[in-house]
This record gives structure tokens, C-alpha cells and sequence, in this order.
């Protein structure tokens, strides 16, 4: 399209009227709306006024959008700033609001700063503390010599440093940062506030304080409307009597519930054992722990631990009476003894451990054969339907089993030659030191033993029947086998005993299976990935209040006063300029907004 003459000149009326008018924006000064009395000072010049309030209301300023009340005021003309002293309010459209004994507002550069007694107040919270500073084009708020933010709903934050964000709802708090609600505490070294979400982002060590739990971590979030939270980053919880470690927690206070991912932890400081996994939900109030990703149990004892492994674990009842129940290819481990089940349930209080084999793999599952209960006990296996193994609660040793249904005894010959096997209906073992020394088989009872001389031997096969059968053994070998009620054996030449006969029906040496070491518990288990943690990003430091846009808008201010004052200065009688030089050096360090330090604060009081 061609541009006729018309044309430019209505482009450039456009371009002129939008100039002059950001032009006029940019010079809008400050106004003083009402004052009671005015008062100048010749020492001072013809540029600076003195305003007091009448007896019918207060100084009323205008600037931007903001109104301020006071007692009393001076106002720098040449400079656009203005002191208000007495009863200082400050207000920002309906919703900021800022009271002060002291404030000083530059109308070039839009920084304020207040003192005595400040409370700074927003729809959500209130801000009380000593010193502030005000960036009206930043929209935040900056204190450094303590303050106290009040939210109804939240509590009170204190801390050393602070920020507000006006136009995220933020605070950012920084340096003994402390959080009281009725029902907790929150004590951190960095803490993100969001006054109309009620969320709390907890960094740096930090603790939650609560009248029955106790929450650590070092990356956190709180929601503190809902009272719930999530933590990463070295994160643990403490109910009086468990402590839960984890990657990643989760914690909702009014269902005194938590659950964990990743390198689980939970101790049992009273009973003094430990249970970990990959996943974990704790409910306080039922005395309930659920874990399971190679969920591992540790009973601490004083010469052997006892470890019991499973998919899935349950430790329920009050620290007196804890109840472990572990399903799913259990799997059971000490040094002298070891076992496993589709089941395990071990009784603290009474020192009752079941392993137990659960139907539904009685007959679907071709490899059923191989979860019925099974122990090992120095080179003894004894396996059956269920399983009973009672310890001493005292001394922390092993006191009796008890083998129910299908039992059978088996132990390899000393030399190979074969299998000593000896099955009934049930099958009662005593121990003593955590040794097998005496095997009671009830109802039914059959023997298959390889017999050896002193030499070590072999002097024949044994086998005989007989309604009970008491077995004595040291040393791992069997001293006495006597029969009870209607016994009928033989001592068979080795040559002359069949080799289809030398093994029970139901036989199943199941050595292989057998966990050698806390390693070995998990062999069996599928291969585990972990999930990613995620959801938390690392601290990222605030920026600093006092940046380099701020200065070189104090600046630009400073140069421009300078070039006023030579101008004006001239006409200035020298005892006058002296006097107002003078004046400034005491009580202004920076143009009009003499609180705010020439230099960047250090970093580590932002």
C-alpha cells in the first residue's frame, strides 16, 4: 500500500501523542493531597517542605496508585521523595496495606522503606517486623532484622531474613525459620510460602514437631490446609517407638498415616529389630507396618540376628506384643538356622514362629512340592505341612519345634553313602544352644539309618517302623534310636538292601534351596527397578533484593540530583548550600531513600 502525505502525518501525531504521553508518566511526581499545616525551613531551600497533620485528619500522598497517611511528612521536591513520620499507613489498591512509625518513598525510583513497629498486610497473612523494604516495581517486600508473618489458617512463620512476592502470593523465609501451628512446629533453614495455597516448601535440614510424630528431611513440601506432606532427601519419620527412614515419604497428619519408596527403614527402637524394603505404609494408630520389595525383618539379638524375608510383610500390635506376618515365598535365616514357607508368622511375646503353607498352591502349582515349610538346622532338614518354632524369650535361643502332618527328618549320611530319613505324622524337636538333641516322632514313625562303628564303618542300613520314635543326637550324628509301641525292623547288610527301597515316598532333599546367607534370601526373587524420585526440585537460591536493576535506579537518581544541584546551588547564598550539605550527609546515605545501603548486602543475609 502507498503512503500518502496524510498518512505520515497521522503516523507521526500517533508517535508524538504516545511520547508525550509516557513522557508525562514517567515525570507523574508525587502529590500531596491534603495537609493540615506547611512549613519551610530557609536552611533547607524553597524545594523542601514540611507538612503536619490538623486536628481533623492526616497528611494524605498520592503516587502511582498508592496512598500514604501520616502525622507528619517532609517532602524533597526537586528530589520526588518524601519522609512520613507518626502513625505511617501505606496503601496499594485494596488489597497491601503497610503501617509504620517511620517510612520514606521515592516517587523517582518507587523504593520504600519503613520502620518501627511495620506491619505489612495482604487477604491471606500479616507481616509484623522492624525494618522494611518496599520495590513497588519488583512488587516485593525485603526484611533482614527478623519478622513475623500471622496466616489464620497456617500459623505463625518467623525468621531472619524474608521476602514477599505480591504478584505469586509468595514468601520466601531464610535463616531460622520457624512455623507454629497448634498442632505442629516447623523449624528450617530456607522455607517457600504460597499465602493462598497454604503450601510449604521445607529445604535444608528441617524438622517437623508434632505431639505424637517427629518428621526430619532436607527437601520437603507441607500442605498446611490439608496437613499433609512430602519429603525427600535423607527424610524419616518418628512415632515414639518406630522410626521409618526413605527416599521419598509421604505424611498425612489427620490420618496419622505415611507410607515410603526406596531404601526403607523402619526401626522398632523398643524391641530392637528393623524392617526394610522399597515401599512401606505405616498407620500409627493401629500399630501397623506394611512393606514389601524385598522386604526384609531384622530381629537384633545378642549373640545372632534372626533375618525373615518375603514379598510382602505386615508387623502389627503395640510394642509388647509386635506380630510379623510374611507372605509369599517366605524365607527365614540365622546362622545356625534357616527355613522357608509360603508363610511365616512370628509372635515377639511369645516367641512363636509358624511357617505356614497356604492352599493355593496345594494343587495349581506344579512347583507346590517345593513350598511346603522347610528347616535347616546344622545338616538336619525337616519339612511338613506347618511348622512350629518356639524360642526362649529370655535368653533369645532356640527351644522346640514342632512339625505337624507329613513330617520327615533328613540328614546325608556323614560319609555319602545315602540319606538318614525318618518321617511320622508330626514331629517334636528339642534344642539346646541352638543344637538339635532330641526328635520325638508320633504316629506312624519310620526310620531309614545308615549304622557306623566307631571307625566310622559302615556296619548296615537300618530301617524300622514303629508308633512313636525317640531319636537322641550329638555331634550332628544320631546316638539312640528307640522304638515305642509294636516296633519291627532290620539291620540290612548294605549289599543286600535295594536301592529302590533306601528312600521314603514323599523323599525331597531340598539343599539347594537353602539360604546360606542374608544374600541367599533374595535369590529367588524377580529382578526389582526402582522408581525415579521426583517431584521436588533443588533449592534455588533468591535472587538478591538489592540487584543490579535496583542500583542503577538509585543510580540514574543520584546522577540527576547531582546535576540538579549544581544547577540550583549557584543561585544558593554558600552559608545556605553549606548548611543543606550538611544536613544530608547526617541523614541521607542514598538519594531520598536513605535506608537503603549504597552496597549489595553480603549473600548471606539474603
Amino acid at each position: 500500500m502507498r503512503l500518502t502525505l496524510r498518512h505520515y502525518l497521522s503516523l507521526i501525531t500517533i508517535i508524538l501523542v504516545g511520547y508525550f504521553g509516557y513522557s508525562q508518566q514517567q515525570t507523574k511526581k508525587i502529590r500531596v493531597e491534603y495537609a493540615g499545616f506547611t512549613l519551610r525551613d530557609s536552611l533547607t531551600g524553597e524545594n523542601v517542605t514540611t507538612f503536619v497533620r490538623d486536628n481533623s485528619q492526616q497528611i494524605h500522598v498520592i503516587h502511582e496508585g498508592i496512598d500514604m497517611f501520616c502525622d507528619k511528612a517532609i517532602y524533597y521536591q526537586q528530589e520526588d521523595f518524601i519522609e512520613a513520620f507518626g502513625n505511617v499507613r501505606m496503601n496499594q489498591g485494596d488489597t497491601i496495606s503497610m503501617s509504620a512509625a517511620y517510612s520514606e518513598y521515592s516517587g523517582k525510583t518507587q523504593l520504600a522503606f519503613a520502620s518501627g513497629d511495620v506491619i505489612l498486610t495482604e487477604p491471606q497473612s500479616r507481616l509484623t517486623t522492624d525494618t522494611l523494604y518496599f520495590d513497588r516495581i519488583k512488587q516485593q517486600a525485603y526484611y533482614k532484622s527478623f519478622g513475623t508473618v500471622v496466616r489464620d489458617t497456617s500459623g505463625t512463620i518467623t525468621s531472619q531474613v524474608g521476602r514477599y512476592y505480591m504478584n505469586n502470593k509468595k514468601y520466601q523465609f531464610v535463616n531460622k525459620v520457624k512455623l507454629v501451628n497448634p498442632d505442629y512446629t516447623i523449624d528450617s533453614d530456607r522455607l517457600d510460602f504460597y499465602t493462598e495455597s497454604g503450601h510449604a516448601y521445607l529445604y535444608g535440614p528441617t524438622w517437623i514437631r508434632g505431639e505424637q510424630s517427629t518428621i526430619y528431611c532436607e527437601r520437603g513440601f507441607y500442605d498446611t490446609k490439608l496437613d499433609n506432606g512430602y519429603f525427600v532427601k535423607k527424610s524419616k519419620i518418628n512415632y515414639e517407638n518406630r522410626e521409618v527412614e526413605g527416599d521419598s515419604m509421604f505424611f498425612d497428619r489427620n490420618r496419622n498415616f505415611a507410607s515410603a519408596t526406596n531404601n526403607i527403614k523402619v526401626t522398632d527402637t523398643i524391641n530392637n529389630s528393623v524392617i526394610r524394603g522399597h515401599y512401606a505404609e505405616v498407620y500409627r494408630d493401629k500399630d501397623s507396618v506394611f512393606i514389601t520389595k524385598k522386604a526384609l525383618a531384622i530381629t537384633v539379638q545378642e549373640r545372632d540376628s534372626l533375618y525373615i524375608h518375603s514379598d510382602t510383610m505386615m508387623v502389627t500390635g503395640p510394642p509388647e506384643h509386635r506380630i510379623t506376618r510374611a507372605y509369599y515365598n517366605a524365607k527365614i535365616f540365622k546362622s545356625d538356622l534357616s527355613g522357608k514357607a509360603d508363610s511365616i508368622h512370628a509372635d515377639q511375646k511369645t516367641g512363636l514362629t509358624q511357617l505356614i503353607n497356604l492352599e493355593r498352591f496345594a494343587s495349581t502349582d506344579k512347583f507346590s512340592g517345593k513350598r511346603y515349610p522347610v528347616i535347616w538346622n546344622m545338616k538336619n532338614q525337616m519339612t511338613g505341612d506347618s511348622i512350629h518354632l518356639i524360642s526362649n524369650v529370655e535368653t533369645e535361643q532356640m527351644d522346640s519345634l514342632k512339625v505337624f502332618n507329613n513330617a520327615f527328618l533328613i540328614s546325608e549320611d556323614t560319609l555319602g553313602a545315602g540319606y538318614n530319613q525318618t518321617k511320622g505324622q508330626r514331629l517334636i524337636g528339642l534344642f539346646r544352644e541352638n543344637k538339635l538333641y532330641q526328635v520325638d516322632i508320633i504316629k506312624n514313625a519310620e526310620v531309614i539309618y545308615y549304622v557306623r562303628n566307631d571307625a566310622q564303618e559302615l556296619v548296615g542300613i537300618n530301617k524300622l517302623k514303629s508308633g512313636n520314635i525317640l531319636l537322641t543326637i550329638a555331634d550332628n550324628t544320631v546316638e539312640e534310636i528307640r522304638p515305642y509301641n509294636q516296633p519291627e525292623g532290620t539291620l540290612y547288610p548294605q549289599s543286600d538292601f535295594p536301592e529302590n527301597a533306601r528312600l521314603f515316598r514323599g523323599f525331597n532333599w531340598r539343599e539347594e534351596e537353602r539360604p546360606k546367607s542374608i544374600e541367599d534370601l533374595f535369590s529367588e526373587d524377580p529382578p526389582l527397578e526402582l522408581p525415579k524420585i521426583g517431584g521436588l526440585d533443588e533449592y534455588i537460591p533468591q535472587e538478591e533484593f538489592f540487584d543490579e536493576e535496583m542500583m542503577e535506579r538509585i543510580n540514574a537518581t543520584e546522577e540527576n540530583k547531582e546535576t540538579e544541584e549544581k544547577k540550583t546551588g549557584r543561585n544558593l547564598p554558600k552559608e545556605v548550600l553549606e548548611a543543606k550539605r550538611q544536613k544530608d550527609s547526617v541523614t541521607r546515605t542514598v538519594p531520598k531513600t536513605r535506608k537503603l545501603p549504597l552496597s549489595k548486602p553480603k549473600k548471606d543475609q539474603q
